[in-house]
C-alpha cells in the first residue's frame, strides 16, 4: 500500500510545510485489534458462575434484581440488587463490580424457564420479585465472522508476506503485485540514455579493438549479412575484477545507440521455483521487441556455473532450470536476430561447457589488468577533478602502481585526496599518492604498535635478508623500498617492482625463491634460530616449489610431466592424477629443491655479512630505506636489464 502524504499549509512565519506520513499498517492493526475486541470484550463486566442452587438462594433472599435467560444457549445472567452487593463482595475478589450482570448459570435443556422463574416469583414479596427477560441470541455476526476470520487473516499474512519478497526482488512497484515474481528485474536504457562511450574508457586497447567489431554490426548489419555472415549472438568478457567489463560493455551500448538492457547473474535465482526461468523468458522477450539492442549480464557465473561441478553436495536444481533456460533462448529453436549477449565474469574456468560454446558466445574478450601506458591514461581520467601539485608526475606513478587494475588506480587517487586533507594540504604531491599505494598494499602504519628492542632487531635482519638477496641476485625482482614500520598485519615488508615478464625461466624462479627465503636465512645466521615470521615467505615459497616439480616439469626425477587441470574439466577430485610412489617421489624433489635454496642463499649472505649487517643498521636507524641505499652498499645491481620507462607487472610484499 502506498502511503498517503498530507502537508500543512505554511505558517505565519513563513516555515517550510511539514508532512505527515500516514501509514495504513495502521488500518490494518487496528482491524484486528477490533476483531479481537469484539471476541473477548463484554461491555466491561466480569461475571461469576455459579450454580442453579445458588441462584435459587439469592432470589429468595430477594437479592436479584433481573435475570436475563438465553433459550438457545440455556444460559442465565444474573444481576443482582445494587443494595445487595456488598453481601456478594467475597464472589468478586472484594472489587464489586460496577456493570452488570454479576452472575451467570448454565443449566440443561429440559430446564423450563417460564415455569420455573414464574413459580419463584409468585412465592417471593411484590417489592423482592425480580425481572425476567427471555430470548435467543441470533449470533449473526459472531456466526459471520467464525466463517470470515480465518480466511481474512490467512489473506493478510499472504499480502504482507508477498509485499515483502516483490519489494526485494523488484517486483511490487509494478502492476500484477505478487504476480510480478516472474518477471524480468533488468534495468532498461533507451536509446541516447546511455552517456558512456570509447572515450570514457581509458586503456584496454586489444578489448575495445574487439568490442568495436560489434558496435559496427549494430549500425551496420547489411555490411556483412550482404556477404552471407551473421551477426555474433554473444560476447564473454572475462579479466581480473575492477578491469572494467561492466563500464565497457555500457560503452558498447552507447557507441552503438541501441537500447541496453542489464541486468545480475543473481538476479535469475530466486527461493520460488521456475521464477528464473521465467525471468529468463521474459527478458528475452522484452530484448527481441526492442531489437536490434544489447543485454548485459553481469557476473554471469552465479546462474552460468557448470552443472558438472556441483558434486552432488551444492547441486541446486532452480539454478539449474535457469541456466537451461538461458541456453535455449541464446540459441534454441526461436530466433534472436539483433539480440546481442554480452556478460561479465572473472571466473570463466566455472562457467558450463554449452554457455561457452559457438553459437552462444562466439567469442570471448580478455580484459587484462593495464600495462604502464594504459595505466597513465587511467589516472588521468581519475585526476580530473583532483587539485594536484604542479610539479606532479603522472608518468612516474604509473610506473609505481604495476599489476594495478581501473579500480585500484581509482582508490589510489581517492586515497591521496584523504591522505593530503588529513595533512592540511591545498594541493596533492607525490608523497601523497606513494603513502597511498603503500596504504592500499600494506594496510595502515602502526607506529604505535608495541615491539620490543629484541623484535625490532631481528625484524631489521630479516627485511634486510630479503633486500640483500634480491640485489645480489640478478634475476630476482628489483627492490624498491624496505620498511619496519608495521603496517596491518605486517611488522616489516619489503617492495619490489617486477619486469614484465610473459615467460619465466628456471633460473629466474629460483632466483625469487632465494629472495623469499632470504628473511629466514638471515634470522637464523645472525639469532641462531628461526622465527614464526616468516610464514608468508614459506607460505609462497612452497607454493612455487610444487608448481616447478608438478606444473612446470622442472624436475629431473619427475620428468616433463604436468598435472595441473587448466581446463577444469575434472571437476571435483577427490584422488590426485598420479600415484603414491609418484606423490612421494615429487615431495621427495621438493624438499631437495628447498634445501638448494636455502643453502644458496645461506652462502649469499654470508659472503656479503658485512654489507648485509650495515644493511639491517641502517634500516634500524631509518626504518625506511630505498633501493638508493643498497646501491651505495653494495654498488650497482648485478645484471640490470631494465631501460627506462620499461614496464614492470605485479607489486610484490613480502610480510614478516
Amino acid at each position: 500500500m502506498a502511503d498517503k502524504n498530507i502537508k500543512r499549509k505554511n505558517g505565519p512565519d513563513g516555515k517550510k510545510p511539514i508532512r505527515v506520513v500516514f501509514n495504513m499498517s495502521w488500518i490494518y492493526l487496528l482491524l484486528i485489534f477490533g476483531i479481537f475486541w469484539m471476541f473477548f470484550n463484554n461491555g466491561g463486566a466480569n461475571p461469576q458462575k455459579i450454580e442453579w442452587d445458588e441462584v435459587k438462594t439469592q432470589i429468595a433472599a430477594g437479592d436479584v434484581k433481573e435475570i436475563v435467560f438465553i433459550r438457545n444457549d440455556f444460559e442465565g445472567r444474573v444481576t443482582i440488587r445494587p443494595d445487595r452487593l456488598e453481601k456478594y463482595a467475597d464472589k468478586f475478589g472484594g472489587n464489586i463490580p460496577k456493570k452488570s450482570p454479576h452472575f451467570i448459570f448454565l443449566v440443561s435443556g429440559s430446564f423450563n424457564a417460564e415455569e420455573m422463574f414464574g413459580e419463584l416469583n409468585d412465592s417471593l414479596p411484590a417489592e423482592d420479585r425480580f425481572k425476567v427477560i427471555i430470548e435467543n441470541d441470533s449470533k449473526v455476526w459472531r456466526t459471520l465472522l467464525d466463517w470470515l476470520l480465518f480466511p481474512i487473516l490467512l489473506i493478510a499474512m499472504w499480502f504482507f508476506m508477498f509485499r515483502g519478497v516483490n519489494r526485494n526482488m523488484g517486483g511490487g512497484g509494478g502492476p500484477g503485485g505478487i504476480f510480478n515474481v516472474g518477471k524480468s528485474t533488468g534495468k532498461l536504457a533507451e536509446k541516447n540514455d546511455m552517456k558512456v562511450t570509447f572515450k570514457d574508457v581509458a586503456g584496454l586497447y586489444g578489448a575495445k579493438d574487439e568490442v568495436m567489431e560489434i558496435v559496427d554490426f549494430l549500425k551496420n548489419p547489411k555490411k556483412y549479412t550482404a556477404l552471407g555472415g551473421k551477426i555474433p549472438k554473444g560476447a564473454l568478457l572475462v579479466g581480473p575484477p575492477g578491469t572494467g567489463k561492466t563500464l565497457l560493455a555500457k560503452a558498447v551500448a552507447g557507441e552503438a545507440n541501441v537500447p541496453f538492457f542489464s541486468i545480475s547473474g543473481s538476479d535469475f535465482v530466486e527461493m520460488f521455483v521456475g521464477v528464473g526461468a521465467s525471468r529468463v523468458r521474459d527478458l528475452f522477450r522484452q530484448a527481441k521487441e526492442k531489437a536490434p539492442c544489447i543485454v548485459f549480464i553481469d557476473e554471469i557465473d552465479a546462474v552460468g556455473r557448470a552443472r558438472s561441478k556441483n558434486g552432488g553436495f551444492t547441486s541446486n536444481d532452480e539454478r539449474e532450470n535457469t541456466l537451461n533456460q538461458l541456453l535455449t533462448e541464446m540459441d534454441g529453436f526461436d530466433s534472436n536476430s539483433g539480440v546481442i549477449i554480452l556478460a561479465a565474469t572473472n571466473r570463466a574456468d566455472i562457467l558450463d561447457k554449452a554457455l561457452l560454446r559457438a553459437g552462444r558466445f562466439d567469442r570471448q574478450i580478455h580484459v587484462e589488468l593495464p600495462d604502464l601506458k594504459e595505466r597513465e591514461e587511467i589516472l588521468e581520467v581519475h585526476l580530473r577533478g583532483l587539485k594536484l601539485a604542479s610539479d606532479f608526475d603522472v608518468a612516474f606513478l604509473a610506473k609505481h602502481t604495476p599489476g594495478f587494475s581501473g579500480a585500484d588506480l581509482a582508490n589510489v587517487c581517492n586515497e591521496a585526496a584523504l591522505t593530503a586533507a588529513r595533512r592540511d594540504k591545498k594541493e596533492i604531491d607525490r608523497q601523497d599518492f606513494l603513502d597511498a599505494v603503500d596504504r592500499i598494499i600494506g594496510g595502515l602504519e602502526r607506529k604505535s604498535k608495541i615491539i620490543t628492542p629484541q623484535e625490532k632487531k631481528s625484524i631489521a635482519h630479516h627485511e634486510a635478508g630479503h633486500a640483500t638477496v634480491s640485489w645480489l641476485l640478478p634475476n630476482a625482482n628489483p627492490l624498491f623500498k624496505v620498511t619496519i614500520v608495521p603496517r596491518g598485519q605486517a611488522l616489516g615488508a619489503a617492495w619490489y617492482l617486477p619486469e614484465e615478464r610473459q615467460l619465466v625461466t628456471k633460473e629466474q624462479m629460483l632466483d625469487e625463491m632465494c629472495s623469499l627465503i632470504g628473511g629466514r636465512v638471515a634470522e637464523e645466521i645472525v639469532n641462531g634460530q628461526s622465527s614464526t615470521g616468516a610464514l608468508n615467505d614459506l607460505e609462497r615459497l612452497t607454493r612455487m616449489a610444487y608448481a616447478m616439480v608438478t606444473y612446470y616439469g622442472m624436475s629431473d626425477k619427475v620428468g616433463n610431466l604436468s598435472y595441473y587441470d587448466s581446463t577444469g574439466s575434472r571437476g571435483y577430485e577427490f584422488t590426485r592424477p598420479y600415484s603414491e610412489k609418484t606423490a612421494e617421489l615429487i615431495d621427495s624433489e621438493v624438499k631437495e629443491l628447498v634445501q638448494s635454496i636455502h643453502d644458496r642463499t645461506e652462502a649469499i649472505l654470508k659472503e656479503n655479512m658485512d654489507g648485509f649487517l650495515e644493511l639491517a643498521a641502517l634500516l634500524l636507524e631509518k626504518e625506511v630505506i630505498f633501493a638508493d641505499d643498497l646501491e651505495r652498499i653494495f654498488g650497482p645491481r648485478k645484471g640490470e636489464k631494465m631501460e627506462q620507462g620499461q614496464e614492470k607487472t605485479e607489486s610484490q610484499e613480502v610480510t614478516l
